[in-house]
């Protein structure tokens, strides 16, 4: 079987999706020349790798974009592929997944909706955004989602057959890029709580702001370290005004420092007012960290309450103070349940049990007898001073 996998974003977990699924049969990875060159030496050598020519593009939907368009449809078709896999994340999508009908489509949904504070009705790229939502929902052959919570969501709320709709985890996503900066003899320090990623309303940060009087009281030398950018961050400054509990990175986090805040961390929290998953629950358990989220979209279904973290309600800062407390108190408990999340993520989460999933999905669209093999021609990654190309 052959299978391209093709992504405009989501690059750590298109590549390990395609690293595993290369164990099993020839793929084709497509990645956008916008940021892969961080991404590429984590590239298993029996995937194919093929960068198309997209930052110029970046932002923009029309006519223009139609030789990058051409030059990806150019790349999978000369793959000839049984399957072509793509992550749900990009306007361009709409009409490239016209062009590419001739084939069986696969998609994963990483939100299979707009998130509060992301989605303004009258913002172009909103529309644009929730036009990809509506075609990849109608589209493709068979939809990937990371919980049944958003299976359910996908068949209820917008009428997907049941059938087409398939659950899997969301897999070691974002966990390789920090792990290579790992210092061995760096260990949690003091009393960190962290919070990390992307910075918008929905990811319920006020909620944790308000939860630190309740931390402080009971443990006053906490610290509560704000990492990312996203949103205007003012709001969030003025309702910390006279507290020095907070330790903030207001911007784009490198992962070089983001593996030291990982380490450095107690607990890593995710107080969230709605969600689909999160890529910041596997990248705490790579670094052996408990979690505390909220019981919103499906993060609840990657997390053994008392096990490898604990599941509060969203909106309640004492419930999520006294979760945070109960660690911090208990530091055998923090190494326990950071040490049961490592395990967690490297069984129930592992690629290798997601990636039979897929192999038993695409052998349902694509019978035996439909496959036909080809050989495996030798394709190199070339690195050149204008970026990066097959050859």
């Amino acid at each position: 079987m052959r299978v391209a996998c093709l992504t405009f974003w989501f690059y750590d977990y298109t590549i390990q999706m395609a690293n595993e699924l290369a164990r099993h049969t020839d793929v084709l990875l497509l990645l956008p020349d916008y940021r892969s060159e961080e991404y590429l030496e984590s590239i298993d050598p029996r995937v194919r790798v093929r960068v198309f020519g997209y930052s110029q593009y970046a932002g923009r939907l029309g006519p223009s974009c139609y030789p990058m368009l051409r030059e990806i449809v150019a790349a999978i078709d000369d793959f000839g592929p049984d399957i072509v896999h793509y992550q749900v994340n990009n306007p361009m999508l709409c009409p490239l997944l016209l062009m590419l009908r001739k084939y069986p489509l696969v998609a994963t949904f990483h939100d299979i909706e707009p998130h509060a504070g992301e989605d303004r009705l009258l913002d172009l790229g909103s529309l644009l955004y929730r036009l990809t939502l509506f075609v990849s929902r109608i589209v493709p052959d068979r939809i990937f989602v990371h919980g049944k919570a958003l299976k359910k969501a996908l068949v209820e709320d917008y009428r997907v057959p049941d059938q087409k709709v398939r659950v899997i985890p969301i897999g070691e996503h974002e966990v390789t890029p920090f792990k290579k900066y790992e210092k061995v003899d760096l260990r949690p320090e003091g009393h960190r709580i962290l919070f990390f990623g992307r910075i918008h309303r929905y990811k319920g940060l006020e909620c944790l702001i308000q939860a630190e009087p309740f931390i402080t009281r009971e443990i006053p030398d906490a610290r509560i370290v704000i990492a990312g950018t996203g949103e205007d961050f003012g709001r969030y400054r003025a309702a910390m005004a006279g507290r020095d509990a907070f330790e903030v990175y207001n911007y784009r986090i490198p992962y070089e420092e983001g593996a030291r805040l990982f380490q450095q961390a107690s607990v890593v929290v995710l107080p969230y007012i709605e969600a689909s998953q999160s890529g910041v629950i596997p990248t705490a358990y790579g670094f052996r960290r408990p979690v505390v989220v909220t019981d919103v979209g499906s993060l609840p279904e990657v997390v053994d309450d008392g096990k490898t973290g604990y599941i509060v309600p969203p909106r309640d800062p004492t419930a999520l103070a006294d979760a945070i407390v109960r660690l911090l108190k208990d530091p055998e408990a923090c190494q326990r349940m950071g040490e049961q999340g490592y395990i967690k993520l490297k069984t129930d989460m592992a690629w290798s049990t997601i990636v039979q999933s897929l192999l038993a999905v695409y052998s349902e669209i694509v019978p035996a007898s439909e496959i036909v093999e080809k050989p495996a021609d030798e394709v190199l990654i070339e690195r050149t001073h204008a970026g990066v190309r097959e050859r």
